[in-house]
C-alpha cells in the first residue's frame, strides 16, 4: 500500500514526487511514455514562453544559455532532477483502470496493479488532439503533431490554427523551403502567440510569403487537395501535407473512472479545492494543466508548480 501514487511523469508529477520524498511518504509515479513525455514530443526547436527561473522546481536552479530556454534544455533539466534525486518512477506503463473502495485506491496498469491511500492526477493534456472531424482526416498525410520542418521542404503544406504551435510550425516550414498555407478559424493570429513571434508571422502573411485564410475551415481532405470553407465561398487548393495543430484535451476518462465531477459547460473543468487541490473524491488530487479542463492555456509549469506543496501538505495534515 503506497501513501501516494502520481499519474504522470511531467514536471509537475516530478515536483509532487520530490515533495513526497521531503515528507518521507511512500510514493510512485506511473508514466505511460518517456520521462516528461509531453515535453519530449514538443517540436525539436521549440522555445518556451517562460524564462528558466519560472520553470524551476524544488528550488533547483535551471541554467539556460538563452533568455527563453529551449525544449532540449528543459529535457536536460528535468531529467537531471529525476535522476539525481532518484525518484521512484515507472516509465512506459499505462493506467487502464482506477477505482476507490473502502478508502483505498486501486490502480490497474498494463504491467501491474497497485493500491494507494492517495492519488494525484498530473496527466497534462498533450496526448489527445482536438480533431477536425472532416472526411480525409485519417489520411497518412495528416498529422496533429509537429516535430521538425525538413520533411516539408518543397511541399505544399497546410497548417491549421493560429496558436503558438501553429505559428512556430508555419514559420519554420516556410524557412526550410515549404510552401505554407495557414487555415485560421478566427479573424487574426491569436493574441496569446509569443510576443516576439507574432509580428514575424503577421509580416510574412502581409508580404505574401505565407498564404493565410482567416474565418475559414477545412471541410474535406483528399490525397492531393484540401477543400476549404472561406468567407468568399468554397475553395480547393493543391496540398501534400496537413499539419492540424488545433489543440489538445485532457484524458477525461481517468477523471470519470474516479467519479471526479466536471463543470456543466464546455470548459469541463474538474471540481477541486483551490487550497488543497483535492477533488470531490477524498484522497484524489489534481495537479497541473488538467485542472483547467478544456481551458488548456490556463495552467502552465510556472503557475502550477505550487500544486505539489499544497497537495503534500494536505496529505501530511490528514495523516
Amino acid at each position: 500500500m503506497k501513501d501516494v501514487i502520481i499519474i504522470g511523469g511531467g514536471p509537475i508529477g516530478i515536483a509532487c514526487a520530490l515533495e513526497c520524498k521531503k515528507n518521507n511518504l511512500d510514493y510512485l509515479i506511473i508514466e505511460k511514455g518517456a520521462l516528461t513525455n509531453s515535453l519530449f514530443n514538443y517540436p525539436k526547436n521549440m522555445t518556451f514562453f517562460s524564462t528558466s527561473e519560472k520553470l524551476e522546481i524544488n528550488n533547483t536552479p535551471f541554467i539556460s544559455n538563452n533568455p527563453k530556454p529551449s525544449r532540449d534544455e528543459a529535457l536536460e533539466y528535468y531529467r537531471r532532477l529525476a535522476t539525481s534525486n532518484h525518484i521512484n518512477i515507472n516509465l512506459f506503463e499505462t493506467v487502464k483502470n482506477m477505482s476507490k473502495t473502502d478508502g483505498c485506491f486501486e490502480i490497474e496498469t498494463t504491467k501491474s496493479t497497485y493500491k494507494s491511500k492517495n492519488i494525484i492526477l498530473a496527466t497534462g493534456f498533450y496526448d489527445i488532439p482536438n480533431l477536425l472531424n472532416v472526411p480525409g482526416e485519417d489520411l497518412q498525410k495528416v498529422t496533429h503533431y509537429y516535430k521538425e520542418a525538413h520533411k516539408y521542404a518543397m511541399q505544399n503544406v497546410v497548417v491549421v490554427g493560429a496558436s503558438n504551435s501553429s505559428v512556430d510550425a508555419a514559420l519554420e516550414i516556410y524557412r526550410k523551403g515549404g510552401h505554407v498555407t495557414m487555415i485560421v478559424r478566427g479573424s487574426q493570429i491569436g493574441d496569446r502567440v509569443k510576443y516576439w513571434v507574432r509580428p514575424d508571422i503577421i509580416n510574412r502573411i502581409e508580404e505574401g510569403s505565407i498564404k493565410a485564410y482567416f474565418n475559414s475551415e477545412i471541410i474535406k481532405i483528399t490525397k492531393n487537395k484540401v477543400t476549404l470553407k472561406t468567407v468568399d465561398g468554397t475553395e480547393t487548393i493543391t496540398n501534400d501535407f496537413v499539419v492540424a495543430l488545433t489543440g489538445y484535451k485532457p484524458n477525461f476518462n481517468l477523471l470519470n473512472q474516479l467519479d471526479i465531477k466536471l463543470s456543466n459547460d464546455n470548459k469541463k473543468q474538474p471540481v477541486y479545492n483551490n487550497n488543497t487541490m483535492e477533488s470531490n473524491i477524498k484522497g484524489a488530487y489534481l495537479a497541473g494543466v488538467i485542472c483547467g479542463g478544456m481551458e488548456t492555456h490556463k495552467w502552465f509549469i510556472e503557475n502550477s508548480r505550487i500544486h505539489a506543496k499544497l497537495i503534500i501538505d494536505h496529505i501530511k495534515a490528514k495523516s
